[in-house]
């Protein structure tokens, strides 16, 4: 048996579910479409015609999606260094020090901003 056989099956398994999914909800979703349904979505906020020009975006969006992509990143890289720590030696720590240290920079001015007051 060739050793592709098992990852090609699982690709098209997940083709399979994946077009399915997509082809199911075509067919037999609800197609009853009204003024809201077609509206764009802004965050909890009344879209505007001219809310470009009528002031500022509140900053507080911005920083909720900093603290999840400061965080998101940080375990993306952390894990697999953890798992490979001795494997890395100084240069891996050195490394992770480095990266740990660039990842704070966002962190502390997140933090300054108000980002992680939840009031």
């Amino acid at each position: 048996m060739n050793p592709y056989t098992p990852l090609l099956m699982m690709i098209g398994v997940a083709l399979l579910v994946a077009f399915g999914g997509l082809i199911a909800s075509g067919v037999l979703g609800p197609k009853r479409y009204n003024r809201v349904k077609v509206e764009n979505y802004e965050c909890g906020i009344e879209p505007t015609p001219g809310a470009g020009s009528a002031g500022r975006f509140p900053i507080k969006y911005y920083l909720t999606a900093m603290t999840f992509i400061i965080f998101d990143i940080e375990v993306v890289f952390l894990y697999p260094w953890a798992v490979s720590f001795e494997r890395l030696g100084a240069f891996g720590l050195v490394a992770i020090l480095t990266f740990i240290f660039l990842i704070t920079v966002p962190f502390v001015y997140e933090w300054r901003r108000g980002g992680l007051e939840w009031d």
